[in-house]
This record gives structure tokens, C-alpha cells and sequence, in this order.
């Protein structure tokens, strides 16, 4: 196993070294750039080129697209992400403020999803083509099929405008001491939206799963023995069930980070996808690297702990 991972781990240098330069080259490709971004279109054109000239020399924006992602790759070896060219900050700054608010969101949500979506789909198993199951079935294809900002928008107007219920924008209640149970209030409409699309895939993926397990061979094997069904669903077909759903966690894992984009927008959460939007809008080539950078390293450890997973949920699975 160890040298399993090992040998994954080195794979996975030269594939980000390849992911870097695609997401450099595409950032520079795009049109514009933070100088663009700086200049009031109305003091643009009082502007003579030698001034913009001047004010892309001084951000180092003047250099040839290969020598500036030298120059980026050479400061990221040595642990420097750059600065953000309107705050000033440091980018590692910067991130070290958004990323915990990104995680505990994203965490919430996949506990959620998981947990949720997991005890349906055996739910459903257990009670297959009744009214039950095609009832979840229902509420796990809207889940799917629903875009997660329109979800995020009928949930701000029902629970946050009309009843009131909860809040709809931030971490905590302005001017207000910071409590536990302030913050579980505007953690629920956001994780929620958040674990929407992926409750309704695990629930079908473990249904089916379920399903496939539950008549196999050696579970009328401890049945026979006088095992009781619930020790023959919960400790014999739930663990062989979970193969899938394994899959399912590595895969989520990128996507729940990507669709904290959408999600800390329309929520105001101050995580790092309300923090991509604004270095998009504001065509922040250093923060909008790092931010890529760190969703491309998610994705890969996302795969790594799935293959590992598998391993420890089924000790047929040996990796030599």
C-alpha cells in the first residue's frame, strides 16, 4: 500500500506541472488584464499609452506569457504565491482567511450528503418499487436536476424573506456577540443548497448497490446461520454496498469546492469561491492562479483517498 501511494504521489507531480501551465496560458489568453481592471474607463482615455506601458512595466505585466510563468513558478517553488494586485496583500494571506470558512461549508455538506443521501438509498433498498421508493426516487432526481443557484434562490425567499426563518448572507449576525447556535443558523441554507445535487446521487447509487448486494450467495449464507436482518444489512451488505459510494466521495470532493462558487456568491460567504469570482471580475492573475492551483490539488488528493478507501472498506482489494 505504501509504496501504492508512493508511486501515485510522484504521477502526480508532473500532471500538476501540466495543469499549471494550461491554467497560466488559458488566464493570460483571456482578454484584459489587471491593469485593465485598475484604470476608470473614463481616465483610460485621457491615459497616453506611455502611461499604461509604464503601469504594466511596474506589475511586471510587460514580460512575454513564458517568462512570467517562469518567474510564477519559480516563486511557487519557493513558497510564494505573489500579491494581489488591488488589496496589496499577499496572496497566502488572503487564502488563509477564506480557506477555513470553504472547508468547514464544504464539510457540512459532505456529511450531509453522505449521511443523508446513504440512509435513504438503503431505505430505499430495503422497500424496493413501493410508494416509498418512488417517493425518494422523486426527491432524489429534483435533487439532481435542479441547478443548485435556482435551489439557493427559492430557499433565500422562503426561509430568509417570507418566514424569516433563517438568515441568507454571511457566517455570523453583525453587531452581535458570536454564539454557537448564531452560526449553525447561516451554516444551514448554504450547506444545504450545497449537499443538494450530490443527496440525490448518492441515494440512487446506494439503492442500486443495495440492491446488487442483497442477493448475493453468502448473504443467504448468514442469514441461514440465524443472523438477524438487521445484522445481515448493517454489518454484512452495507460495508460491500459501499464500494460505490467510495467512488462517489472522491468525485464530490472537487465538486463541492467548485460549487462553493455559486453558492458563497449568492450567500456572501466569505470562503475561497466568493474569493475566485472576485479575482475574476477583477482579472487578479495571482489570486485566480492559486485559487486554481489549489482546486487542482484537491481533485487529485480527492482520487488518492478514494483509491485508498477502497482498500479499507473491502480487504479483497490488495494493492501491490
Amino acid at each position: 500500500m505504501q509504496r501504492y501511494i508512493l508511486r501515485r504521489i510522484l504521477v502526480c507531480i508532473p500532471l500538476l506541472f501540466s495543469i499549471t501551465i494550461a491554467i497560466f496560458i488559458l488566464i493570460n489568453l483571456a482578454p484584459g488584464d489587471p491593469v485593465d481592471a485598475m484604470i476608470d474607463p473614463v481616465e483610460r482615455v485621457q491615459m497616453s499609452p506611455e502611461g499604461i506601458l509604464a503601469l504594466k512595466r511596474h506589475y511586471g505585466l510587460d514580460k512575454p506569457v513564458p517568462v512570467r510563468y517562469l518567474i510564477w513558478l519559480r516563486e511557487l517553488g519557493r513558497g510564494n504565491l505573489g500579491y494581489s494586485f488591488f488589496t496589496g496583500r499577499p496572496v497566502s494571506e488572503l487564502l488563509s482567511a477564506r480557506v477555513p470558512q470553504t472547508l468547514r461549508l464544504a464539510a457540512i455538506a459532505l456529511v450531509l450528503q453522505f449521511s443523508i443521501g446513504a440512509l435513504l438509498g438503503v431505505v430505499s433498498a430495503l422497500r424496493p418499487y413501493s410508494w416509498l421508493d418512488y417517493g425518494l426516487t422523486v426527491l432524489a432526481f429534483l435533487g439532481i436536476s435542479i441547478p443548485n443557484f435556482f435551489l439557493a434562490m427559492a430557499a433565500i425567499f422562503v426561509f430568509a424573506v417570507k418566514l424569516g426563518w433563517l438568515p441568507s448572507y454571511g457566517t455570523h449576525t453583525l453587531g452581535q456577540p458570536l454564539s454557537i447556535w448564531d452560526q449553525v443558523r447561516h451554516f444551514i441554507l448554504p450547506a444545504t443548497i450545497l449537499a443538494a445535487h450530490g443527496t440525490g446521487s448518492v441515494l440512487r447509487y446506494m439503492r442500486a448497490s443495495m440492491l446488487e448486494v442483497m442477493h448475493q450467495d453468502y448473504l443467504t449464507t448468514a442469514r441461514s446461520k440465524g443472523l438477524t436482518e438487521r445484522v445481515v444489512v448493517f454489518r454484512h451488505a452495507l460495508r460491500n454496498a459501499l464500494l460505490p459510494i467510495i467512488t462517489l466521495l472522491g468525485l464530490n470532493l472537487p465538486f463541492l469546492f467548485g460549487g462553493s462558487i455559486i453558492i458563497e456568491t449568492m450567500f456572501a460567504w466569505p470562503g475561497i469561491g466568493r474569493l475566485a469570482i472576485e479575482a475574476i471580475n477583477g482579472r487578479d492573475y495571482n489570486v485566480l492562479m492559486a485559487t486554481s492551483l489549489m482546486m487542482a490539488v484537491i481533485v487529485m488528493l480527492s482520487n488518492l483517498l478514494a483509491d485508498i478507501s477502497y482498500a479499507v472498506a473491502d480487504p479483497r482489494i490488495r494493492y501491490e
